[in-house]
């Protein structure tokens, strides 16, 4: 009985499933429209607030005769420039950050319906016309490359019966045929309901200790997991600064 409770809270579910895509569909669609706003001389803040409020206003149209059904932001949204990881969510009381051209700019966000979430991210340059034809070059187009194509093969190892060490490797390798890093130490989770930061994990370029420390996970039918690839064309070697996020 607990065994076919748990399967009700699966994607073996018809309605878990709706639910999955209605939040990725608003995900999506927010994500769009933030990613317009990310023009030379707009502020960070005002399109983190604005993404947000999106979120709010997109996820309150659905299931609304159900008012016990909890839905709405499940990963604020947050723009981290260039050198900057992620998570940067400036608050109020904090110095916000205004877009220049050629910034490369992170985005992340995410909606849950019920519990269900859905997270996406992706990375543009501010102020590059990617409809004009003109093609990105550089360390710029090398870290871009690095991290689609590490996220490309990351989806497609990501299958019952493999262990999550073939996808570290496979990150790793994408980004030394680009000459760039992933990011030290960061973490894929195992989404669940209600859960963002579940118990199985995927780690990338972990460091010496972390390697002692990591247990690789398998994959199993029915899991739903979040894949964050980070690529630096540095050392991949992040540092905490003293600026306050909201996330």
């Amino acid at each position: 009985m607990a065994e076919k409770e748990d399967l009700d809270h699966t994607i073996v579910n018809d309605l878990v499933v709706t639910k999955y895509k209605m939040a990725a569909e608003i995900t999506n669609r927010t994500l769009k429209e933030v990613l317009l706003k990310c023009v030379i001389g707009a502020s960070v803040r005002d399109v983190c607030k604005f993404g947000d409020q999106m979120l709010r206003e997109e996820t309150g149209k659905q299931f609304k005769k159900e008012k016990d059904l909890k839905k709405g932001i499940a990963f604020p949204t947050c723009i981290s420039v260039n050198n900057c990881i992620c998570h940067f969510a400036p608050l109020n009381s904090e110095p916000d950050y205004i877009f220049k051209d050629g910034d490369l700019a992170k985005i992340d966000l995410g909606a849950h319906i019920d519990g269900f979430i859905s997270v996406v991210a992706h990375s543009i340059i501010v102020g590059f016309d990617f409809g004009s034809g003109e093609k990105v070059t550089g360390r710029k187009a090398d870290v871009l490359l690095a991290a689609h194509y590490g996220s490309e093969a990351a989806l497609r190892l990501i299958k019952p019966g493999n262990e999550s060490d073939k996808v570290t490797l496979a990150v790793s390798k994408v980004a030394e045929t680009f000459k760039c890093k992933p990011i030290e130490g960061m973490l894929s989770h195992e989404l669940r309901q209600n859960e963002i930061d579940g118990e199985k994990t995927i780690i990338q370029n972990p460091n010496e200790a972390q390697r002692k420390e990591y247990e690789k996970v398998t994959f199993e039918m029915h899991e739903i997991h979040g894949v964050d690839v980070f690529i630096s064309t540095g050392e991949g070697q992040g540092k905490e600064m003293e600026t306050l996020v909201s996330v």
